[in-house]
């Protein structure tokens, strides 16, 4: 099914406060509640039934699953037992430990925790069998509702459980995630950053440790002074070393996150040094500047009142961002969104969204290696005006994220390899042309292309004007897109999507010419033919017409005028009012048909006698007709053929159709200004 284009617009970042209902009654959260509670029955959810389908798509279940309530399961649930910690986060028998290791994060953070998870839910007196939570969703913050109803086997939970046989939050987050996806098996496989972002509409950044670059250190330092999530991890070789312990009492393969970074005076110099949890709360490095190291009997009390430092086995120590470096591999930060912030937080990011569409024919040109067809992608225009405070440069964060992959697995659809490239802007206004691409290199670009649901990377540029152009990798591939831009200083987003516009000639009239062109004295002789004396055409005699002229035109492939066409080319050319076309009249058509074939033919750039649907919009203005990605996206799926070729009889029906549809509106357009004049007059 034809993605329907999406204008990208520049958008304020969603607040959770407006989470948006997604239950298919219409109805929200309390209502739904309040609905069970007053019929006295326990909510079932028609949206994600108790069934296989909301289990596995591909496959039945290897297993009887029985979906029951916690009730069913234990004697007391509860919702929270003793506050939600990472010991409620056990791992079933689903492939989602990157999920796992998201929500282990979110238990840090008390007030994204309290977002995600309204805690006001319980098993108590209103209880109604059905729970909510919020996730956001392409700068879109939703309020999924579900029942409790959960799959067991042999009386015990199948997927996410929590230590604490009776406490039910992260079993029933993963269904309400499962939901939001569409079903439990489309969560095998991700990545952290994925859910991390979907908890928190934050931006995802992944770094290689050992290829960081020089700034790494200020890097983590400005991300934890905007209380952004930040992981990090050592990797492993094989599964065998999945959470072997190193030496120097680190876990490869294991999720720790970054809770502080500072430098420390440390005999007479600075050092730099970086605060890193285990989330087991215990099991730490034992190397210099760990809990009981000689490094720090040489710093200040005062000091280590300030680092907070403390030798207890919580799993929490230091460690010098050199040795960081060399012990750990991957890091990845999520930036929160300033809605995400505490109003008290310094250094919060600027934040702009665009939502858009690759369209295929229109708007799905595929990355730079394919010219053709590069050009016509969407371009959103970037003004840089604010250095960095003490920079020279401007720092953004440039992230493109293709929406609703996960969801549309069970159609088969797989994640796209997807990416960006940045250009200077020759600071002229419209949609850039092929040509301007083939003569100009990028200024910046994404690191790879890459499968990902999100591409995202951090640039420092001089201010300026920039073209950002998101791309699929392959042309013809179509999907729905999020791109956003945060920025250190405010940054100004543009789509260049162009206005539309008509710069049609004055249409021509017919005048009486002493001396006939060869052409036309055989057009009368054709004329008289089909017409007799009158030389007046109707419709079905203009069809037959251009038929057989257009049908020995050199050079264009063309297939047939139907009835209608004709009727509409008489409806554009009748000036009598007669219904029928005389001689001159169809003169004056003919001359601007000969314009319309000079025109395809100029945009048949491989002389095939068809022209690419890319090629529609540097035609269509040819032509005098500036048309919107959205309003090209309709005509190419309808004039198109199946590799997106435009034949000339399809080329004119395009064309024939916006001229009368131009006349039409040109005549309201001087109605409207008669009547306005009208009223002014009285």
């Amino acid at each position: 099914m034809p993605y329907l284009y999406q204008g990208s617009k520049p958008r304020p970042a969603a607040h959770p406060g407006a989470a948006c209902a997604t239950h298919s009654s219409g109805k929200g959260y309390e209502e739904l509640k309040q609905d069970c509670l007053r019929r006295g029955v326990l909510f079932e959810d028609p949206d994600f039934p108790a069934c296989n389908s909301s289990l596995f798509f591909s496959e039945n279940p290897p297993i009887p699953f029985v979906w029951k309530r916690p009730g069913d399961i234990v004697k007391d649930p509860k919702f929270i037992l003793g506050g939600a910690t990472r010991t409620d986060i056990c791992q079933g028998d689903l492939g989602d430990c990157w999920l796992l290791a998201a929500i282990a994060s979110l238990t840090l953070n008390e007030k994204t925790l309290a977002r995600v998870v309204p805690l006001d839910q319980n098993f108590g007196p209103d209880y109604a069998g059905i729970f909510h939570f919020q996730f956001w969703q392409h700068n879109e913050w939703l309020d999924v509702v579900i029942d409790d109803r959960l799959p067991t086997f042999k009386g015990r939970l199948v997927f996410l459980h929590s230590a604490e046989l009776n406490e039910f939050w992260s079993a029933l987050l993963e269904k309400a995630y499962a939901k939001l996806n569409g079903s439990y098996e489309s969560l095998k496989g991700g990545s952290t950053i994925e859910a991390m972002e979907d908890f928190t509409g934050g931006i995802g950044e992944m770094y290689d440790v050992k290829a960081a670059p020089d700034n790494f250190y200020e890097i983590l330092e400005k991300a934890l002074k905007r209380c952004s999530m930040v992981g990090c991890s050592i990797d492993t070789s094989s599964a065998a070393e999945s959470e072997a312990r190193t030496p120097f009492g680190l876990v490869k393969g294991h999720a720790y996150s970054v809770t502080g970074i500072e430098e420390v005076s440390y005999r007479g110099r600075q050092v730099q040094l970086i605060r890193i949890r285990n989330p087991w709360g215990q099991v730490e490095w034992n190397g210099p500047w760990s809990d009981n190291s000689a490094e720090w009997r040489s710093v200040s009390p005062s000091e280590q009142r300030r680092l907070s430092q403390a030798a207890r086995d919580d799993g929490e120590f230091w460690m010098k961002f050199e040795d960081f470096k060399v012990h750990f591999d991957k890091v990845e930060i999520c930036n929160l969104t300033p809605d995400a912030l505490e109003d008290s937080t310094a250094h919060k990011w600027e934040v702009t969204i665009h939502q858009g569409s690759w369209v295929r024919g229109a708007t799905a040109g595929g990355c730079r290696n394919f010219l053709e067809t590069f050009w016509t992608n969407p371009q959103i225009k970037l003004h840089l005006t604010e250095k960095d405070d003490g920079q020279d440069d401007c720092t953004f964060i440039a992230a493109l994220m293709q929406k609703g992959r996960r969801k549309l697995k069970k159609l088969g659809a797989e994640m796209l390899t997807i990416g960006y490239s940045i250009y200077e802007s020759p600071g002229r206004d419209g949609h850039l042309g092929k040509d301007f691409f083939r003569y100009h290199p990028s200024k910046a670009r994404s690191k790879t292309y890459i499968n990902l649901r999100e591409v995202s990377h951090r640039f420092k540029l001089p201010p300026g004007e920039y073209i950002l152009i998101p791309t699929t990798f392959e042309p013809h591939q179509e999907a729905d897109f999020c791109l956003r831009i945060f920025s250190e200083k405010k940054a100004i987003t543009e789509d260049l999507d162009e206005n539309v516009a008509i710069d049609l000639p004055e249409p021509l009239h017919p005048t009486p010419n002493p001396q006939e062109t060869e052409e036309e004295k055989q057009f009368r002789a054709l004329f008289q033919q089909i017409s007799g004396e009158s030389l007046e055409l109707s419709a079905e005699e203009l069809e037959y017409v251009l038929n057989t002229v257009l049908k020995k035109t050199k050079n264009i492939k063309f297939k047939n005028l139907s009835l209608i066409s004709c009727r509409n080319i008489i409806s554009l050319m009748d000036t009598s009012g007669n219904g029928k076309l005389e001689f001159s009249e169809f003169k004056v058509f003919w001359e601007k048909m000969k314009k319309w074939i000079s025109i395809f033919l100029q945009f048949d750039f491989d002389k095939s006698g068809s022209m690419s649907s890319y090629e529609l919009r540097g035609a269509l203005k040819a032509a005098g007709y500036q048309l919107n990605n959205y309003l090209l996206q309709l005509i190419v799926l309808r004039y198109s053929d199946e590799q997106f070729q435009i034949e000339f009889d399809d080329f004119l029906n395009c064309l024939i159709r916006l001229e009368n549809a131009t006349r039409v509106f040109q005549a309201l357009s001087v109605k409207n200004k008669e009547f306005i004049n009208l009223n002014i007059g009285e």
